[in-house]
């Protein structure tokens, strides 16, 4: 049986060591470690970046250090696997991460004058784009979900130039959209209701809604997770309250479930 890797409590590199140590004592001994694959993990991380996610929604800082050190195996976990098969190990990762950093930071590690985050972001992309990117927009995953998407792909075009120069020119175009969204719903009767456009013009719109939220600064992703909490916290408060009064919301009146709605937006 291996030994426990000893505890340096203020060593980073001592304290990763560990964690090392600890990988390949699993990856050599535990049954379930032992069987895991870069694609048996896949769903796994992406499940524990959502529970990262979860934790700084809340501010818990016990459970962001929690979760932090979770991402932090399946990292160490991939490059344990991608070296049995003489891929790269965790070393190779580090010093390309390195490499890339200062390669993407001129300003810092050259001779390279900005004045600002603007003028930093162009230079990163310029730079990806030299070094083999045939597209600014390549490196947004198509795998995103589709508002994430949308945010990056706007902050990867404003990297090179193309963006509005006024917040009140996108809130126009937000207009614009939301006109043209309300246009296909005018048909009286439901079957001229062309759905297929319909749903394009929404996407259109949600687009639009996207761009202005960057354009103050707004985080549209966090916005909604933070309503979606909201929306949860206050309909769970509807159920216990009916459930108090002896009721079920579906035999409820929409007036009824009112009052305790109403009663749940006053809880902080």
């Amino acid at each position: 049986m291996p030994l426990t890797p000893p505890v340096s409590a203020h060593n980073p590199a001592s304290a990763f060591e560990r964690l090392l140590t600890i990988m390949d004592d699993l990856r050599l001994n535990c049954p379930w470690d032992k069987k895991q694959t870069l694609e048996s993990l896949r769903h796994l991380t992406i499940e524990e970046v959502y529970e990262l996610s979860d934790s700084i929604l809340s501010a818990d800082m016990t459970e962001i250090k929690k979760e932090l050190g979770d991402i932090m195996l399946h990292l160490v976990f991939y490059a344990r696997i991608a070296s049995e098969g003489n891929h790269f190990n965790i070393t190779d990762v580090l010093n390309s991460i390195c490499d890339k950093l200062i390669n993407r930071h001129p300003h810092i590690y050259s001779d390279v004058e900005v004045n600002d985050e603007n003028d930093v972001k162009r230079n990163w992309e310029q730079i990806k784009l030299k070094e083999g990117n045939k597209s600014v927009l390549g490196g947004v995953p198509a795998s995103l979900p589709a508002l994430v998407k949308a945010s990056r792909i706007q902050e990867k075009a404003r990297g090179v130039g193309f963006d509005w120069e006024e917040k009140s020119q996108v809130w126009a175009k937000v207009e614009e959209e939301l006109q043209e969204f309300k246009n296909e719903f005018n048909a009286e009767d439901e079957a001229n209701i062309d759905h297929e456009k319909a749903e394009g013009e929404f996407g259109d719109l949600l687009f639009s809604l996207i761009n202005y939220a960057r354009f103050i600064n707004i985080n549209p992703e966090d916005a909604l997770e933070k309503t979606n909490h909201k929306f949860i916290k206050r309909f769970q408060y509807l159920e216990s309250k009916a459930a108090e009064s002896g009721n079920q919301l579906q035999n409820m009146s929409l007036a009824e479930m009112d009052v305790f709605w109403n009663e749940a937006k006053n809880i902080k």
